[in-house]
């Protein structure tokens, strides 16, 4: 039986650009994300045949009405002229397991539906997005040639730390391009790619949860899609404390990463140096919001996970680095301090360890965030008093120390069973 969506999407037939937001409860922002979208699209792209469609999972605080109700009532304030297509709006329920990787995966078959070329994906909870941010993610794909194009934005530095501490560094150490976010929730991509994403089968998986971003990313470097990045300035959104609220993101991030890495070893290991890539747009300082960070929470908990977890631990990493652990954990606050090395080292066997299965891999993934925590901990510690450079630098060097120890990566990978 043919659904609703499916006889909206035959009604519009074809589409140039496809836009997709992925929505759960965001009544109170996703008005201004569907405006500066529309704004974006009939400033920029004003011949092309848009479609917006809203992917919701559920929500019941009005969120789909608003993207219904909102239009531009004048043109005029921000175009020398009038866009010539309508741009066509599709709110729709996804399917599957609850999550953005489910959402995204009813965009990905509008857009193969549509033939669109060019598509574009947008957090809903955006306060900072302007219209120049469509054109910034759809125009290297629409008229430039490139695959996909993540986004590269100016945040506070207690912001995105698990990208800062783990994705990043070890996404462009395995597959050798220097993505800064690329679980950044905002990406521009075309059509042909959206198709090959439809023929993974992983919509039952971490994937369809929180996964999808970093999923995206590496597909597109590992299978050889051509990858850049845009510059959009300030990514202004629901921040939280680094610290707190972890939820299930962390495990099914990093179980993302891991479970990829086992996909594509036979490229990575053959990885070995990071180059930078194509980056579009204006680079400029910006105004950030502040992150407010818990610090002794987050080394009280490393501290409890050291005492509790450390049996767990032990199964997975070596002798050496679980006493170092150990003494890591009798540290005052004032002295507290986690080597970078050391982190490095954790992540990898971590790596291994999930490779193996020999404890489940949820309490694998489980286990880390006590040293995650610890790790950030010490990062916050560090960076106080330091400028938005100086922490790039500091990111920099951790992302070295990555590329330099990955041979023991290879070595320990080399000898699973």
């Amino acid at each position: 039986m043919k659904t609703s969506f499916q006889g909206q999407l035959e009604e519009i037939r074809e589409a140039d650009i496809l836009v997709g937001i992925p929505s759960y409860n965001n009544s109170r922002t996703i008005g201004h994300v569907v405006r500066a979208v529309m704004a974006g699209l009939a400033k920029y792209f004003p011949k092309a045949r848009a479609v917006l469609v809203n992917s919701d999972g559920g929500s019941t605080d009005g969120t789909q009405e608003e993207v219904r109700r909102v239009q531009i009532e004048d043109y005029k304030t921000i175009l020398t002229s009038h866009p010539v297509h309508p741009i066509h709006k599709i709110v729709t329920p996804y399917h599957g397991i609850p999550g953005k990787g489910s959402a995204f995966r009813t965009i990905f078959e509008a857009a193969k539906s549509l033939k669109a070329k060019a598509c574009v994906v947008m957090d809903s909870d955006l306060r900072s997005i302007t219209p120049e941010w469509i054109e910034l993610l759809v125009r290297p794909v629409f008229e430039e040639g490139f695959d996909y194009v993540a986004p590269l934005y100016a945040r506070h530095k207690f912001d995105g730390t698990i990208t800062n501490s783990i994705v990043y560094p070890l996404t462009r150490t395995l597959y050798g391009k220097r993505i800064r976010q690329p679980i950044g929730g905002d990406f521009g991509f075309s059509g042909k790619l959206a198709d090959f994403y439809l023929t993974k089968e992983v919509w039952e998986t971490d994937v369809a949860r929180f996964g999808i971003d970093i999923w995206m990313t590496t597909l597109a470097i590992a299978e050889g899609y051509r990858v850049c990045q845009s510059y959009l300035g300030a990514k202004l959104h629901n921040a939280k404390d680094p610290g707190a609220d972890l939820g299930p993101m962390f495990i099914e991030v990093v179980s993302s990463v891991y479970r990829l890495m086992g996909e594509y070893e036979t490229l990575w290991k053959k990885m070995h140096a990071s180059q930078s890539v194509p980056t579009f747009g204006f680079h400029y300082e910006v105004g950030l919001e502040p992150v407010s960070v818990n610090l002794e929470r987050m080394i009280g908990n490393f501290r409890l996970g050291a005492r509790d977890l450390i049996e767990i631990w032990k199964k997975i990493l070596p002798g050496e680095t679980t006493r170092w652990l150990e003494s890591i954990g009798k540290l005052s606050d004032e002295a507290f301090s986690f080597p970078n090395d050391l982190w490095v080292r954790l992540i990898y066997d971590f790596a291994i360890a999930y490779r193996q299965g020999l404890v489940h891999r949820e309490h694998i993934l489980k286990s880390m965030i006590p040293l995650y925590l610890g790790k950030v901990a010490s990062f916050v510690k560090e960076n106080r008093e330091s400028s938005a450079q100086e922490v790039e630098e500091r990111i920099e060097s951790l992302c070295q120390v990555f590329e330099g120890v990955k041979p023991y990566l290879i070595e320990r990978w080399g000898k699973i069973e």
